[in-house]
C-alpha cells in the first residue's frame, strides 16, 4: 500500500508547508516540505496549503499565515484553502489544488473545448539509458540514430543540433521519431522559464529515437494542423505545469502528461491564429529579405550599381513597413477599415480638428458619435431580429415610428446598446456569434461614461445650449476623447465589411450562388465590383449585408 494511502486511514492531512531556500546552511533552491497531521476523526477537517520563499518579508509571511490559520475557505496570499480533500493517493503539489488553478481548469472550455493530451496524441517507447551499452553506437556505424534526450530539446522549440556528445543507436522500428511527433522534457529545471520545453520534430532532426529523458507523443489520426499547433503553444504555457502540479526538478511521468486538458479552438479562433501564423510568415518573409539586402550591398561590382540597387530595393521594404505602421494608429484604421457610414463621418470630424477648435469641428465630433452609434444600434437590431430575439428597445423604436414622433435619434441608439450590453437573452447565444462583440461595446464603465458624456453633449447643442467660445477648446479636446474611447472600443468593425449585392444569379446545378458586391469599407464611396460564389440561395440583389468574422453573411434589412 502506499505511504499516503496507508497514513490516510488513521490521520487527516491539516497543514502542507513549502519552504523555498528556508533551511540554513543547505542550497539555496532547496525546497522543503512541512506536514501537519491529526488523528481522523468523523468530522473531516480543511486542508490548507502554503508555500513562501526565504526572499519574501518574514513578517507579512507570518501575517498571512496566521490569517489562512483562521480562514474557512478562500486564498491567502502565500496559500490556500482546498475546495476539497483529495483522495489520499494523490500528490499534494502546491498548484494542483489551488482555487485560482482550478478556475483556470474549468475555464479552459472558453476556447471552444478541451481535449485530455492523451487523446490528441498518444506516446511512443523509449530507450533507458541503464542498457545503452545494448543499443548504442557511433554515429558512423550503417543504420545509426540520432538518440534524443531532455537536453536536446531547447526551449526556442527546436532540437539543438549534434554535438561529440550526441548519441546514437540501433533502434526498432517502433521507437522511430517521424516529422509532427512532439518531444517534451521529462525534467522542469529550476531556471526553465514558463511550461514544458517541447519541439515538434521536423525532417531536419531524422531519423532519431527518444530516450526516457523526453516523452515522445504522435498525433493521433485526423489531427489537423491548427490543433497540433494549439497544443504545442499551451504546452509552453505555465498554466500547463501548474495543471499538473509538476515542480522543477521532479520527472515527468507519462500517464501525467497525457491527462493534461488541452483547449480546443472554435471556428473563429482556429481562424484568427491562422491569420497571426501567416502575418508572422510574412513578417518573417521580410526581415529575411531585409537581412538578405543588407549582405548584398558590396557585392556588386561597382558602388554605383550597389547604391541605385540598395535604394530602390529598400524603398519597397520601407513602404511595406509604414504602411503596417499606420495600422497601429487609430485614426487611419477608421479611415480605411471601418464601413462607410462611420468612416466617412470620421474622416470630417479629423479634417475639422485638425485645423483647431471650431463649433464645425466640435459639431462633427458629435454627428461622428451618432453616427458610430446609429450604425452599431442597427447591427445589433438586426442581428438580434435574424436570432429571434426582441428587444424591448426594437419595440420603443417601432411606436415611436407608428406615432408619427419623428425618426429615432441619438438617445435611442443609445438606449439599443444599452439593452444589448445588459440583456440575458443574448448571453445564451454561441460564443462566436457577433452580437457579443456588440455587448461590449458598452459593457464597461469607460465606454459607457464617454457615451453619457457625448449624449448631454449632443442634448445640449439640440436644445440650443451652445459651448461658450471661451470653452470650445476644452470642450472639442473632450469631446474627441470620448469619441476615441468608443472608436477604440468598436474595432472589432474592422473585422465586418459592409457589402451592397447589386446582382446574385443562383446555379440550381451546382447549388451556389454568384455574387456581384461592393464593399463599402474605408471612407471613400466609390469602389470597385468584386466577385463571390456561396452555397445559399437565399440572397437579395440590392441588399445590404455584414460579412462577420466567420465569413457568414447577415442581411442587415429590415
Amino acid at each position: 500500500m502506499d505511504l499516503r494511502e496507508a497514513v490516510a486511514e488513521h490521520w487527516d492531512t491539516l497543514l502542507v508547508v513549502y519552504g523555498h531556500g528556508a533551511m540554513e546552511g543547505f542550497h539555496a533552491g532547496l525546497e522543503t516540505a512541512a506536514v501537519f497531521l491529526r488523528a481522523r476523526t468523523a468530522d473531516q477537517q480543511l486542508l490548507k496549503i502554503f508555500r513562501f520563499s526565504a526572499r519574501d518579508d518574514e513578517g507579512a509571511v507570518e501575517k498571512d499565515f496566521q490569517g489562512l490559520l483562521s480562514r474557512g475557505g478562500g486564498r491567502a496570499r502565500h496559500g490556500y484553502v482546498a475546495r476539497r480533500r483529495p483522495d489520499p493517493a494523490a500528490s499534494l503539489a502546491f498548484d494542483l489544488h489551488d482555487p485560482d488553478i482550478e478556475d483556470r481548469r474549468s475555464d479552459l472550455a472558453g476556447f471552444g473545448g478541451v481535449s485530455l493530451l492523451g487523446d490528441l496524441y498518444h506516446q511512443l517507447p523509449t530507450l533507458h539509458l541503464a542498457d545503452a551499452k545494448n543499443w548504442t553506437c557511433s554515429a558512423e556505424d550503417p543504420g545509426a540514430v540520432r538518440l534524443l534526450g531532455g537536453r536536446d530539446v531547447g526551449r526556442d522549440g527546436t532540437i539543438a543540433p549534434t554535438t561529440e556528445e550526441t548519441l546514437w543507436g540501433h533502434v526498432p522500428e517502433s521507437h522511430l521519431l517521424a516529422p509532427g511527433d512532439l518531444l517534451v522534457r521529462s525534467v522542469q529545471h529550476p531556471t526553465d522559464p514558463g511550461g514544458f520545453v517541447v519541439a515538434e520534430l521536423t525532417p531536419q532532426d531524422l531519423p532519431a529515437a527518444a530516450t526516457h529523458m523526453a516523452i515522445p507523443l504522435r498525433p493521433r489520426p485526423g489531427l489537423d494542423a491548427q490543433q497540433r499547433r494549439f497544443a504545442v503553444l499551451f504546452l509552453g504555457m505555465p498554466l500547463a505545469r501548474k495543471l499538473i502540479g509538476l515542480q522543477a526538478g521532479l520527472h515527468l511521468g507519462g500517464s501525467k502528461l497525457r491527462a493534461l486538458p488541452i483547449p480546443q479552438t472554435d471556428e473563429a479562433l482556429a481562424k484568427a491564429l491562422d491569420d497571426v501564423t501567416a502575418a508572422r510568415t510574412r513578417l518573417e518573409e521580410w526581415q529575411e529579405e531585409a537581412d538578405s539586402l543588407l549582405a548584398s550591398v558590396f557585392l556588386d561590382r561597382t558602388a554605383a550599381a550597389a547604391r541605385s540597387r540598395i535604394i530602390a530595393s529598400g524603398r519597397g521594404l520601407r513602404l511595406r513597413v509604414e504602411a503596417a505602421s499606420l495600422l497601429d494608429d487609430l485614426g487611419h484604421t477608421v479611415r480605411t477599415r471601418l464601413p462607410y457610414p462611420v468612416a466617412s463621418r470620421w474622416r470630417e470630424a479629423e479634417a475639422q480638428t485638425s485645423a483647431g477648435p471650431s463649433q464645425g469641428a466640435y459639431a462633427a465630433v458629435l454627428d461622428t458619435t451618432e453616427i458610430l452609434l446609429c450604425y452599431t444600434a442597427q447591427l445589433a437590431l438586426a442581428l438580434a431580429w435574424s436570432s429571434g430575439i426582441e428587444l424591448g428597445s426594437a419595440t420603443a423604436i417601432k411606436d415611436k415610428l407608428s406615432a408619427g414622433r419623428g425618426g429615432p435619434g441619438f438617445g435611442d441608439w443609445a438606449f439599443v446598446l444599452q439593452e444589448v450590453s445588459t440583456s440575458r437573452k443574448l448571453r445564451a447565444l454561441p460564443p462566436g456569434h457577433p452580437l457579443h462583440d456588440l455587448r461590449s461595446l458598452l459593457d464597461n464603465k469607460e465606454t459607457a461614461q464617454a457615451r453619457q458624456r457625448l449624449s448631454d453633449r449632443r442634448n445640449d447643442q439640440a436644445h440650443l445650449r451652445r459651448i461658450d467660445p471661451v470653452d470650445l477648446p476644452r470642450a472639442t479636446s473632450e469631446a474627441l476623447a470620448d469619441l476615441t474611447c468608443l472608436l477604440e472600443a468598436a474595432r472589432f468593425l474592422a473585422d465586418w465589411p459592409l457589402l451592397h449585392f447589386t446582382t446574385v444569379r443562383w446555379d440550381a446545378l451546382t447549388r451556389t450562388a454568384a455574387l456581384e458586391y461592393g464593399e463599402l469599407t474605408g471612407d471613400h464611396p466609390v469602389v470597385p465590383t468584386r466577385t463571390m460564389t456561396v452555397p445559399r440561395n437565399d440572397l437579395e440583389a440590392g441588399s445590404l449585408y455584414m460579412r462577420d468574422s466567420d465569413h457568414e453573411l447577415r442581411l442587415l434589412r429590415p
